[in-house]
């Protein structure tokens, strides 16, 4: 095809990560002709499994599992595509500063908390329970579309409503108190509230500062926490676990899944801008695509998968957008205090708190280094001040996958070769956005070698042969974070997840249900409800909408 030939579908769907892949083949089951656009060379998006050394390969962005839907593994079929999650022996170990190691998990939690709580061990089954009752709740408005608070509250709006209010009434007054609690504290006074041992405290907290560049201590971060623990592995509430092969293998069995319902996926097909017509003073119309090649496609309906502030601000022309959207989107919250390693070991790390090479479970657990919440918070506030400190924590919170040791991969697939290891680092805080970015030799490209030597160096610490195992490694920055994958600021959840930034309002208040500000525009990515993760819910909840417009089934229910 030359540039500037047209082609027509009834969906374009732009980006191919994993709720666009989701997205289009619940469009494609309903008899849509749909094309995915994806730019990099391969689709998956985050959620993908590359060689970043010679003969290592790794999930190089998004890295472990639990979030990932049920409802949508069994409607398209994944386990049928090849994939396979197994679960961690145990959730986290963490080895502390005095030599001593803490561990959650497993058949012994009770009494490995008891030995720094007797106190905390009797409150953790009651805590468990708390999360699990408001968790309940909200597992099941996560599949929903959020009622759309606009100039125009239609009836299907107000049934919406209608449907939160009535699921809400599932809990009792303790569980609302419990909700508003979750929804409006921050993690670290909460986790005071319930227990006092710094460990188990650390080891809960560090899911409210996942890929959120805030203090524990910051109100709204307790949401945070609750919402990393809405997941399960293979029926197992709250667990995590990893996909054989890596997080590639998840979007491979999706995009299988697509193939087979005739979606059509073109990778190194990057988007330009948003094609938009008018016909009158009312918002314009989404009527395709350019390429940056120069070609144009069109369709009935234009969905994006992208960030909502990379949608907005690049890909849609500012004239299109009116005022007040154009100004909020240009608030939108993004920015992550995550700074992500892939790195290459000779050998597993061996732990002055559990001595050994050897394969042990702590080894396939997730690893923290960060003994409490003051560290966390300290970790926070070096990032955050540019004014005496560079914009990265002196003292960052690491936590280590070894993906390895829990793959049993075929040998031309494995992620490293025999007797070696892949471990990724999901490491905070650092400032998304350096002094001098943008400048030749400034920002994120002069310190990105730096901060990944100091990351090597926290880990060696704690077990002193892992600086010295490492063959090589890939050091990707917020800024990295955005160039490859389009995660704004490093963002991976795109946007924050903040009460202004949730449910009817994300990313905008108007914008709550999947459609977006231009007409036959639709959202379908994780700047939209319930928000980021490996889920596959905005996928699936946008293609509901957009169903249900076109006048097309069958549909998700």
């Amino acid at each position: 095809m030359q540039a500037g030939d047209t082609q027509t579908s009834d969906v374009l769907i732009v980006g191919g990560g994993h709720n666009g892949l989701v997205c289009a083949a619940y469009l494609a089951a309903a008899g849509l002709t749909v094309r995915v656009l994806e730019r990099r060379g391969i689709v998956g998006g985050a959620a993908v499994t590359e060689e970043f050394h010679p003969g290592f390969r790794n999930s190089v962005a998004s890295y472990t599992v639990s979030l990932l839907n049920p409802q949508v593994m069994r409607d398209l079929r994944l386990a049928e595509h090849g994939l396979r999650v197994v679960e961690r022996p145990y959730a986290n170990f963490l080895p502390l500063p005095d030599g001593r190691a803490f561990r959650l998990g497993g058949e012994r939690t009770q009494a490995e908390v008891a030995r720094w709580s007797q106190r905390d061990a009797q409150r953790l089954p009651e805590y468990y329970a708390m999360l699990d009752r408001v968790v309940a709740v909200l597992r099941e408005l996560m599949t929903r579309t959020p009622p759309n608070i606009s100039d125009r509250f239609v009836l299907a709006d107000w049934l919406a409503s209608y449907g939160v209010a009535r699921q809400l009434k599932h809990l009792d007054m303790r569980g609302r108190r419990d909700l508003l609690d979750l929804f409006t504290k921050s993690a670290g006074e909460m986790l005071d509230q319930w227990f006092e041992s710094e460990p188990l405290k650390a080891v809960l907290g560090w899911d409210s500062v996942v890929g959120n560049f805030a203090s524990p201590y910051t109100p709204g971060s307790a949401y945070v926490l609750l919402h990393h623990v809405f997941g399960e592995v293979n029926g197992k509430s709250g667990v995590w676990g990893h996909a054989i092969g890596g997080m590639g293998a998840i979007t491979q069995a999706m995009a299988k899944e697509c193939a087979a319902r005739g979606v059509q996926v073109d990778t190194d097909a990057e988007v330009a801008r948003v094609l938009v017509e008018r016909d009158g003073d009312g918002p314009g119309r989404a009527v395709g695509v350019a390429l940056a090649d120069g070609r144009e496609l069109r369709a009935r309906v234009v969905v994006s998968n992208l960030n909502p502030k990379l949608l907005y601000t690049r890909l849609i022309e500012p004239g299109a957008l009116d005022a007040d959207t154009a100004e909020r989107i240009a608030r939108y919250r993004c920015g992550s205090g995550t700074f992500r390693m892939n790195v290459a070991l000779s050998e597993l790390p061996d732990f002055s708190a559990a001595p050994g090479t050897q394969l042990q479970p702590h080894h396939q657990s997730g690893i923290l280094i960060g003994p409490s919440l003051r560290y966390f918070e300290q970790a926070y506030f070096d990032a955050k001040s540019q004014q005496h400190n560079p914009g990265w924590a002196r003292a960052p919170i690491v936590e280590v996958v070894i993906s390895s040791t829990l793959d049993d991969t075929l040998v031309d697939r494995r992620l490293a070769p025999p007797g070696q290891h892949v471990a990724s680092l999901f490491c905070q805080h650092v400032n998304p956005r350096l002094a001098g970015e943008g400048e030749p030799g400034g920002g994120w490209d002069a310190h990105r070698e730096t901060v990944a030597r100091l990351m090597i160096e926290t880990v060696d610490a704690y077990a002193p042969n892992f600086k010295r195992s490492v063959l090589g490694f890939e050091a990707l920055s917020p800024l990295d974070l955005e160039r490859r994958f389009g995660l704004v600021g490093g963002d991976i959840f795109h946007g924050s997840l903040g009460l202004d930034q949730l449910f009817s309002a994300r990313p905008l208040l108007g914008q709550g249900n999947y459609r977006g500000a231009l007409r036959a525009l639709y959202l379908c990515g994780s700047g939209t409800h319930p928000g980021g993760g490996v889920t596959g819910l905005p996928g699936r909840n946008a293609a509901r909408e957009i169903l249900r417009d076109l006048g097309r089934g069958p549909r998700p229910r």
